[in-house]
């Protein structure tokens, strides 16, 4: 038997790695399924955590059904993962191995699983920590959302170094009525200052007006990030693929502004090419700007 010697291809640099701590949705359309689609298109590493299952009920108006991940199992995907993609236990680098400093918080439920998570957060030291801070769960019992709501404002938000709030969630962490862009830009520097996290504060079609606008603020910028409508119907995973997109620019090395800007833009071509469905709305296609 003869030998034949195949010279092994070069290497690619090693992508950046970035985690989810996020739901699953099982119509593919939101949730951890289009962070990691997101993070595919974008060129990094992607990995979930996932913290709870989300089913709509087509029988029940399509309204959620919630099933939270039990506490251990939580812990043991934070564990896992953060002991294979962390910082050496040495504290040295190792050649051509990322190291996981980026990460996206979306739906975490419950009281319980934000304690969790709070606490992986902060015996991580991650460099970027990006909030979709989802504050309500359509179907939820009401109080049950109500903790959950405050939890996620008492212990996840001091942590946040980015917060990608939505016009009702703007209005809930500001405490402001949004009815123009005037107004999303005093929420956005409201939330900033509480907070101390850069904010992309989105309008989308909630504000009246031809175009779906977004407002950045870091404390030093504010910008206005204005595009075209594409119908005026949200469009589920819009909001989870922004956040997701923002996670992805600034773990390979995009100032919070550029992220911004990069995932408006990649989040419009995706309601663009958007994926009709039996359900009563369309999914955000993260390939669309292909």
């Amino acid at each position: 038997m003869t030998s034949v010697s195949v010279d092994a291809p070069q290497s690619a640099a090693a992508p950046a790695v970035v985690l989810t701590i996020a739901g699953s949705e099982a119509t593919g359309g939101a949730g951890a399924q289009a962070d990691l689609k997101t993070f595919q298109e974008l060129g990094v590493f992607g990995i979930a955590n996932l913290t709870c299952i989300v089913s709509f009920d087509p029988n029940d108006n399509w309204n959620h059904r919630f099933v939270p991940v039990d506490q251990q199992v939580i812990a043991d995907q934070l564990e896992a993962t953060t002991a294979a993609y962390g910082p050496a236990l040495d504290g040295k680098s190792v050649p051509g191995r990322p190291v996981l400093d980026t990460v996206k918080i979306g739906m975490l439920g419950s009281p319980a699983t934000i304690a969790t998570v709070a606490g992986a957060l902060e015996a991580n030291s991650f460099g970027n920590v990006v909030l979709d801070p989802v504050l309500i769960c359509k179907g939820q019992e009401p109080g049950h959302a109500l903790d959950t709501d405050q939890a996620l404002k008492a212990q996840i938000l001091p942590l946040a170094t980015f917060v990608t709030p939505n016009h009702f969630e703007a209005e809930s962490l500001s405490g402001l009525e949004i009815t123009d862009v005037e107004s999303l830009k005093a929420a956005a520097i409201r939330i900033h200052e509480i907070s101390g996290a850069a904010v992309l504060a989105k309008g989308g079609v909630r504000l009246e007006g031809p175009d779906a606008v977004d407002v950045f603020y870091d404390g030093e910028t504010l910008e206005v990030l204005s595009a075209p409508k594409v119908g005026e119907a949200a469009v589920s995973g819009a909001g989870c693929s922004l956040a997701a997109a923002v996670t992805a620019e600034l773990a390979k090395g995009a100032s919070p502004l550029d992220a911004a800007r990069t995932a408006k833009d990649f989040v419009t071509a995706g309601i663009r090419n958007r994926v009709a469905s039996g359900a009563p709305f369309d999914a955000l296609w993260q390939g669309g700007a292909r």
